[in-house]
């Protein structure tokens, strides 16, 4: 492998990469042992806790009761000690402002007393509330740079833990994050209401049914996150990964994904000794993750959890990522979030997994083995099927950012038009209410493999589809169009608020049509269902969504192909969108276009960092290794001139000629950069997606085909090939 002295020190680096701890003993402490040890569970609690304040804080978490404050006090000083004991010396509150990333305030335990002495404090009035500025962080308009105010509150319902440093450790409390008026600044405060409205609803329903020991409803969530490491040398030599978190330049290496022979591969040494202590960190966070893999592309790796409830597990998936990037750095290599980090090979996704249910009825969305005869599960599958089909264009803009766009439509991902996949056994079913009444569900099989040793399969009633953006997948959907970098906050609060309407609308359906009387449910099941069916069937598709055919057929059918995030967002601002939110008190109507606007405003953001980024290398990097390769190949002729030889200038033309149209395309970008004559955030937007979005894409153009031509000691950025596959 030739290079750049840069690149060959990185590479040096990579092939001589020695561990800098020693290998982690799992004989030592078992999984069990190991998993929420440093999570103020509810075990811990129980044991710490007199009885009456821990019922009470019980209620709290298990029922949506109002937290008590006169139990604060209590708790906090339970928490105190514990955490102590762990070695804390600091309490943060953390919180998930709009940027989607993390954010944590650190207050030291130490107080003094009159005497100077040092004492340990923590009071009620700590835990329940911190104090943070309001201001510095995205609130689109809510609050003015002079209006510092804002107030973090503590979320009861999902555990305070302890995070771990080798100087020492910190108890992190999770929190909702408020303006001084009350106003959502963050995530978490939609998502904690978006539940809350779901459960009454989907409570409506099950009393219909003749539940009458219903439990809080809940929706659940399982994100599967895809991400790409690559190792830290190659990753510090890239401006565009460093600073945008995606490669801006890069052509095609020789050899990308197309032997297929990456996905479910052996997992390189490195990678999963990084993945082995990820997930024993993961473990004493009390984040239960199953899965490890190889993902589609190389480098591309995948971590999947067990499923939680949505606010416990959206709290945890922001652990994930930042456990990741923690641990990749201390074996050497870094973590990309990006969902395009690469062009040529797969992007990466958080596929979202979701279903509702309860502690005493289950879970809503289980079809057991007849479905056709299961009415509860086919009436909360037809709400979702209403609801995905009514606010189509609502959830698309929940995935819509700059980083998204580069993945959705492509071949790893969904397309950006939203459709529901069923599966052959519940496509079946639906098909046969809506002529009349469904009387038979297809039966699982099992799958003969034809060798005496192998044992036959249990065989599903039918077949997943990787091209659906929310499939149906068992006992659950499958949300895939999620972002990889993305809080899966945003995406919950919009499932939860519109499967929150269409509930309502069915109970109210039903609460009509049956007016308490149980006979009369499977007659009003059959017609609601039906209508639901007529009405929205639309958004039903099984089949490839990758295709030109059914992008047509789309279309006929009414649904929305928002292919970027300029098409997408505004969705989020329509009268109907404010009007749902603050039906169901999810968001009010400043709320939302305080979102709005915070949305569009970080794809100008994105796209702005990008352009300068592009620029800069080109002009810094790129050209000088192009103009220098014209110097020595423009020497070379004049010299064999000079001895009588006749030399071809077909490479130096071709050379010349690709260094002035880089520098004609790093300038046509330049003045479309210049631009200031946008009369509103959505129109600069637009001026970003369709004027300098092709002027940068027209400039790595030039770039990447010179990286093709120029000489490779030359060329001091490392290649697609190497941070690839050098791992």
């Amino acid at each position: 492998m030739s290079g750049s002295t840069s690149r060959l020190q990185a590479i040096s680096a990579v092939t001589s990469y020695k561990p800098i701890s020693e290998p982690l003993n799992f004989n030592e402490t078992s999984t069990q042992a190991l998993f929420g040890s440093n999570v103020f569970s509810v075990a811990a609690m129980k044991a710490r806790l007199p009885k009456e304040v821990f019922k009470s804080l019980k209620k709290t978490i298990d029922l949506g009761e109002k937290l008590d404050p006169n139990v604060a006090d209590i708790v906090a000083a339970a928490m105190r000690d514990w955490a102590i004991e762990k070695g804390a010396t600091h309490y943060a509150h953390v919180f998930y402002p709009l940027t989607g990333s993390t954010a944590e305030k650190h207050d030291s335990f130490l107080a003094t007393d009159s005497e100077g002495a040092a004492l340990a404090e923590f009071s009620g009035k700590a835990l329940i509330q911190g104090e943070p500025d309001a201001s510095s962080f995205p609130n689109g308009g809510i609050r003015a740079t002079f209006e510092a105010r804002g107030y973090t509150a503590w979320d009861v319902t999902s555990p305070a833990y302890i995070l771990e440093n080798p100087n020492g450790t910190t108890l992190c409390i999770p929190t909702a994050f408020v303006s001084w008026t009350g106003e959502a600044l963050d995530k978490k405060t939609p998502l904690l209401r978006s539940m809350q409205a779901l459960n009454v609803q989907a409570q409506r329903i099950l009393r219909v049914f003749g539940h009458s020991n219903i439990s809080r409803v809940v929706p659940y969530a399982g994100p599967e996150q895809e991400y790409f490491l690559i190792d830290r040398n190659f990753f510090f030599a890239r401006p565009d990964l460093l600073h945008s978190g995606r490669s801006l330049f890069g052509a095609k290496p020789p050899r990308g994904q197309e032997f297929e022979d990456q996905y479910f591969g052996a997992i390189p040494e490195r990678v999963l000794a990084f993945m082995l202590e990820c997930e024993r960190e993961l473990y004493k966070l009390g984040v239960p993750v199953k899965t490890r893999h190889n993902e589609v592309a190389p480098a591309q790796y995948e971590i999947a959890p067990i499923y939680e409830s949505a606010n416990v597990a959206t709290d945890h998936q922001q652990l994930v990522m930042s456990t990741m990037k923690r641990i990749a750095q201390k074996y050497g290599m870094a973590c990309l979030l990006h969902e395009k980090p690469f062009a040529g090979v797969n992007g990466s996704g958080k596929h979202l997994n979701y279903s509702i249910g309860n502690s005493t009825q289950g879970n809503f969305l289980d079809p057991g083995d007849t479905p056709h005869e299961n009415t509860q599960f086919l009436v909360f599958c037809a709400a979702i099927i209403r609801a995905v089909h009514k606010h189509g264009a609502l959830l698309r803009a929940s995935v819509a950012t700059a980083a998204n766009d580069h993945r959705l439509g492509a071949n790893e991902a969904p397309p950006a038009i939203i459709s529901i996949f069923l599966g052959e056994q519940l496509a079946d079913v639906f098909e046969q209410i809506r002529k009349g009444g469904a009387k038979s569900s297809k039966k699982k099989g099992t799958l003969t493999i034809g060798v005496d040793t192998l044992p036959p399969l249990p065989k599903d009633a039918g077949d997943r589809n990787r091209t659906s953006p929310f499939a149906f997948t068992g006992n659950r959907f499958e949300f895939r169009a999620v972002g990889s970098g993305q809080s899966i906050a945003g995406p919950l609060v919009i499932l939860n608020t519109i499967v929150t309407e269409s509930l309502d609308y069915v109970a109210t359906e039903l609460e009509s049509a049956t007016k308490g009387d149980p006979k009369k449910l499977n007659g009003a099941v059959q017609k609601l269902i039906q209508e639901i069916m007529e009405k929205h069937g639309a958004v039903i598709f099984n089949g490839d969504g990758y295709s030109e055919a059914w992008h047509k057929e789309a279309a006929k059918r009414g649904l929305p192909n928002l292919k970027t995030t300029v098409d997408a967002i505004p969705a989020m601002g329509t009268k109907e969108v404010t009007d749902l939110f603050s039906k169901y008190k999810v968001l009010s109507k400043r709320e939302v276009e305080s979102r709005n606007d915070i949305y569009i405003e970080q794809y100008c953001k994105t796209l702005n960092v990008e352009s300068n980024l592009v620029v800069k290398m080109a002009k810094t990097i790129i050209l000088p290794a192009a103009v220098r390769y014209q110097d020595q190949l423009a020497a070379a002729y004049v010299k064999m001139k000079d001895l009588g030889y006749e030399f071809s200038t077909e490479t130096l033309d071709n050379l010349t000629n690709l260094v002035k149209d880089l520098e004609d395309r790093v300038a046509a970008l330049e003045e479309k950069k210049a631009h200031h004559g946008a009369k509103s955030l959505l129109d600069e937007a637009k001026h970003y997606c369709y004027e300098v979005l092709p002027a940068m894409q027209a400039v790595r153009e030039s770039a990447d085909k010179l990286e093709g031509v120029v000489a490779d000691d030359l060329w001091s950025l490392p290649t697609y090939q190497e941070m690839l596959f050098i791992k």
